[in-house]
């Protein structure tokens, strides 16, 4: 029962850190998956990688091909910006059934990960140094905020879309401190008005949070695609980045 266990555990591991390095651009679209130089990178045999690489392909991160194994898969402009505005509605909605709900710990929390941002950014910039720790808490506060909103389907559906290279919340622009200082003001927004029970100022600033994200990473692919590893496949040029707002689809209706 215990070797079962480990075994199960083990499998977990290789998983998410199979995932990481794939997600992090260690890995590139399309690249083939030699499950021996895999196994020898992780540290791991090769029965929890063979486990990890099955269920990556379940989840669609990883594409399995007879007779020619598994590979990255790859994702073009129009899947990533899809994901994006998928993201930009699921995490808003998460924001409204949170705010009601949400605990004085979690509140505490989301406080607590806005105060750890700034000193990472205290200086001016974001050290590469300090990019896992910046990384890491952006990851744990969108997560918080999903938890609190109570909804499992959100958390899945969110936890797929993950799976779309560059449209992941591990995805940080870090090159640029405007764009950091923005992106971590508005999570400062969003702690307070949470913390306020306002669901609806909340989700209006997650909303523009990620929708400014993906406008932003297209821009900046535009003008300089060889600063990405994972630059996924297709056009950039053909892709009109910005989803409609929410304050121009009320005015609209």
């Amino acid at each position: 029962m215990a070797e079962e266990q480990n075994s199960h555990t083990s499998s977990e591991q290789v998983l998410a850190r199979l995932r990481e390095v794939i997600l992090s651009g260690e890995l590139r679209p399309g690249e083939k998956l030699h499950q021996d130089r895999l196994a020898e990178m992780l540290g791991v045999s090769r029965t929890p990688l063979r486990t990890a690489l099955t269920a990556l392909t379940q989840s669609g991160l990883v594409v399995y091909e007879a007779n020619r194994g598994f590979r990255v898969r790859e994702f073009s402009f129009v899947d990533v910006l899809a994901a994006f505005r998928v993201r930009a509605e699921m995490e808003a909605l998460a924001c409204k059934l949170a705010a009601p709900r949400i605990s004085e710990a979690d509140i505490a929390c989301l406080h607590e990960m806005v105060a750890l941002g700034d000193r990472l950014i205290e200086d001016g910039t974001l050290q590469t140094e300090r990019l896992p720790a910046y990384r890491q808490m952006n990851v744990d506060f969108h997560t918080t905020v999903l938890q609190a909103s109570g909804n499992k389907w959100i958390e899945n559906f969110i936890d797929q879309l993950h799976n779309v290279p560059l449209a992941s919340d591990r995805l940080i622009m870090w090159h640029d401190y405007g764009v950091i200082r923005r992106s971590h003001d508005d999570h400062r927004r969003i702690a307070t008005q949470l913390a306020a029970r306002d669901g609806d100022r909340a989700a209006g600033i997650m909303y523009e949070h990620i929708s400014f994200a993906a406008d932003h990473l297209v821009e900046h692919l535009k003008r300089s695609p060889e600063d990405f590893i994972r630059v996924p496949v297709g056009d950039v040029d053909d892709i009109d980045p910005k989803p409609r707002s929410k304050t121009r689809r009320k005015k609209q209706s």
